[in-house]
């Protein structure tokens, strides 16, 4: 195996010490495009990307997440190894940067995606080059994955909202074959420069001079993972909950045919941690129903898409869910997930969702006609239109009571694409007074072509009261104003337990400028633990989390939720970055509300 011209000439010029046939082979790896045109673009771009809440291990072992750098509003991401000569020589450039911004929000942070790089040599490597910046381990090529990172020295600018506004080199001073004193052009500090100064970066991709990062295959394609064998199972899990006929998502993945003709689109959302949509933070809390797929899964979807998906032995074999809209299912054979209800409630209109635009949330009346309080053991709503209803909130109002009532006072259920029906054991339910209107709130979202809707809510009583009240209580803090611009207002709500408790649940909720959102418990000895957190907050999914475990709160407890949100430019999801934001029920509007399902503790 010979080198190029090239490739000898960087030996001689930029690597100097290199010791024989093992760094030449690293360089001889190091093949790219020319990049002598900054505005020339590659193939795949991740520019406008959201990079998603993963975990990796710094050398020491400690899990760590991009969305930890809360203060920071841009982070610089770059791929490394510790052995390539071309990142290697721009590590001082790095640290210089790093010093240069050190008392701006701009967070550095390297991860090094190279299999062969143990935790020890890059902890050695690290304090080798005198890294004063944090240096993450990467050896499954997850993080490597999501941002399809391709080379080290390949640098990723995220904004405020963790979206990809820069990709490419650093500079220009080193290349193949060629090296300068000084860059013609310092890439990632301009691109930072515009960042912060809330410009768009002008020069967003870069051609990258690095070494090639060579992907592994955790599970080598064999033919031996097949649909009927392992992944009916899996996409059955995890996916199919909302991918079901008449379920929430635009298609199903019910058969062999449907996950072999999405298959390309699978590989891309499970690399990218797009999907399945899971918010919570791994660390905090131990949740049913979860949707995140683990390592070894993700590993086997992809290598039978590599594999050129097989379908085994039985490639009739049907994904059935197990979560999310499984009652989309059950609604066409007539029945219900909670089991037969005792009654039956439907919106007392029908409704018309335009073709395009935003939909402001539409309130509806129905009255229970109940003559003495009922006690709620299980709900399930059943959406009318799954493609049109993003969401529907349920609470009463009580006889005489005017106008709209808070649901935050009388809440009853919520429903949302992916989430679970409300099911309480023998010993808990949910009081609803007699005589009560239930109220509808409704969030709709337009679909490209007129809809109708008439949603209903189906629900099954105890037979006698249960020996404890399920409430749900809203952690809230509505006095708060959101300047313009601001990309990382911060609001803070408490609530203190009256007596000891036991959470059954979390609900975040935030609106189009929600940022992230954390639970954390205050205890009477002062000690304080995290027991929820959200690092990226989308208001897309309105998921509650149900803890596997109740968790026991002693009296006295504060739950402190803190809340960030975004009301940038940055945000693409702002209505109006111009203007200060305050409390409101439409989505232009905000809300902080750390929503909990507590009962009296036993």
């Amino acid at each position: 195996m010979s080198l190029r011209p090239v490739d000898r000439e960087l030996l001689r010029g930029v690597l100097g010490v290199c010791l024989g046939l093992m760094c030449a082979s690293a360089v001889w790896g190091a093949e790219a495009p020319e990049v002598a045109n900054p505005r020339k673009t590659a193939a795949e771009s991740a520019i406008g990307r959201r990079i998603p809440h993963f975990l990796l291990n710094n050398p020491e072992a400690k899990p760590v997440s991009l969305y930890d750098f809360k203060q920071a509003q841009v982070i610089a991401v770059t791929f490394l190894n510790t052995s390539c000569p071309v990142s290697n020589q721009y590590l001082a450039i790095l640290n210089d940067l790093q010093a240069k911004y050190r008392d701006q929000p701009v967070q550095f942070v390297a991860i090094n995606s190279h299999a062969g790089d143990t935790p020890e040599a890059i902890a050695r490597h690290a304090r080798e080059y005198g890294l004063e910046f944090p240096v993450l381990c990467d050896p499954q090529q997850v993080a490597a994955d999501i941002f399809g990172a391709t080379r080290t020295c390949e640098t990723f600018l995220l904004d405020p909202q963790r979206r990809v506004q820069y990709q490419g080199r650093i500079d220009d001073r080193y290349g193949y074959g060629a090296q300068r004193d000084e860059p013609t052009r310092h890439d990632l500090a301009l691109a930072i420069d515009e960042l912060l100064a809330n410009r768009k970066v002008e020069v967003p991709r870069t051609e990258v001079a690095g070494c090639k990062l060579t992907r592994t295959r955790r599970v080598p394609p064999r033919g031996e993972i097949t649909w009927s064998n392992a992944v009916a199972g899996i996409i059955g899990q995890k996916c199919t909950g909302c991918h079901q006929s008449q379920a929430s998502a635009p298609f199903a993945l019910a058969s062999y045919d449907d996950a072999r003709n999405w298959g390309e689109m699978i590989r891309e959302v499970v690399q990218q941690r797009r999907m399945p949509p899971w918010h919570a933070d791994e660390r905090y809390g131990s949740f049913h129903d979860e949707r995140r797929l683990t390592q070894a899964e993700l590993d086997t979807l992809v290598a039978w898409i590599d594999d050129g998906m097989p379908a085994g032995d039985a490639p009739q074999t049907t994904a059935r869910p197990s979560t999310g809209d499984e009652s989309a299912v059950a609604a066409e054979s007539g029945s219900w997930r909670i089991g037969t209800p005792d009654v039956v409630f439907e919106l007392p209109e029908e409704v018309t969702i335009p073709a395009k635009g935003v939909v402001p949330y539409l309130y509806f009346e129905t009255p229970t006609n109940f003559t003495e309080d009922m006690w709620l053991q299980a709900a399930e709503a059943r959406p009318g239109n799954r493609a049109a209803v993003h969401h529907i909130i349920l609470y009463y109002k009580l006889p005489g009571e005017k106008g709209k009532k808070d649901f935050r006072d009388h809440w009853i259920d919520g429903a949302a694409p992916g989430n679970t029906p409300l099911m309480y054991p023998a010993e808990i339910g949910r009081r609803i007074p007699k005589g009560a209107t239930l109220v509808w709130e409704m969030h709709y979202t337009a679909t490209g072509k007129e809809e109708k809707d008439r949603s209903q809510y189906a629900f099954r009583f105890h037979k006698s009261p249960p020996s404890r009240e399920a409430k749900m209580v809203g952690v809230m803090n509505p006095r708060f104003k959101i300047p313009a611009g601001d990309p990382n207002h911060k609001v803070l709500s408490h609530f203190s337990a009256p007596y000891d408790i036991e959470l059954l649940s979390f609900a975040p909720h935030m609106h189009l400028r929600g940022k992230d959102f954390e639970y954390k418990a205050i205890y009477p000895d002062g000690r304080q633990e995290v027991l929820m957190s959200m690092p990226q907050y989308d208001f897309n999914w309105q998921t509650g989390y149900g803890l596997k475990q109740p968790l026991r709160l002693p009296k006295g407890t504060v739950i402190e939720c803190t809340a960030h949100f975004d009301n940038s430019a940055g945000n693409p999801h702002n209505p109006d970055p111009k203007k200060d934001v305050t409390w409101g029920d439409q989505t232009w509007q905000e809300m902080m509300i750390g929503f909990i399902d507590m009962v009296p503790a036993e």
